[in-house]
């Protein structure tokens, strides 16, 4: 029998764990385990040290479940589009956007059950549903605004993308080649014009 050691973990130059190596050992636990694994002894379990570093960057665990939203919306928004802006044609923005949402799936942040387990919390705590509402607010609107500028007359073409989006995430066993080319599909069935 073979026991999976935790992933290489985030440190700081002094050696120790970092917040983002505490909020990565969040998100795997959320998809694993679901909300109740969000305790600090537990994730020092799965990530093999002791719940004092925990408590040196965060002052509870209503602290940390906040950074982990903050994490989270930095990191599945602000991130994916600043590296989008650096592509000059809006029709490359929006397929590698589509490509993207529906291919990566970074086991540092529980794979593709992340986000998912994310929604389902954010169905029991109010802060989290906050978030996604948040964050479905600020997607959906990038989204209209690059439909726009690729010429998409669909007038609901940013709302259908983003469904299948969010319908590709939760088949957790999707093979992400399938998903991509479904979005292609999808894309070009919407009147995407090719670049």
């Amino acid at each position: 029998m073979t026991t999976q050691r935790p992933p290489e973990q985030p440190t700081g130059q002094s050696g120790r764990l970092t917040p983002e190596a505490w909020i990565q050992a969040g998100f795997r636990a959320l998809a694993r385990k679901g909300p109740s694994a969000l305790k600090a002894e537990a994730l020092a379990r799965d990530i093999g040290t002791t719940k004092g570093s925990f408590y040196w960057h965060f002052a509870d665990i209503a602290d940390f479940k906040m950074q982990m939203l903050r994490h989270w919306e930095e990191r599945a928004f602000d991130d994916i589009v600043g590296e989008l802006n650096a592509l000059p044609d809006p029709r490359q923005r929006l397929r590698h956007l589509c490509a993207l949402a529906v291919s990566f799936r970074d086991p540092a942040y529980g794979g593709a059950a992340g986000e998912p387990a994310l929604r389902a919390w954010g169905r029991e705590d109010g802060n989290v549903s906050e978030a996604v509402l948040r964050m479905d607010a600020r997607r959906l609107a990038y989204l209209e605004a690059l439909c726009r500028d690729c010429g998409l007359m669909q007038p609901d073409a940013a709302a259908i993308l983003y469904a299948a989006t969010l319908g590709y995430e939760s088949l957790v066993d999707a093979a992400p080649e399938a998903a991509v080319r479904g979005m292609m599909t999808l894309l070009n069935a919407l009147g995407l014009p090719r670049t």
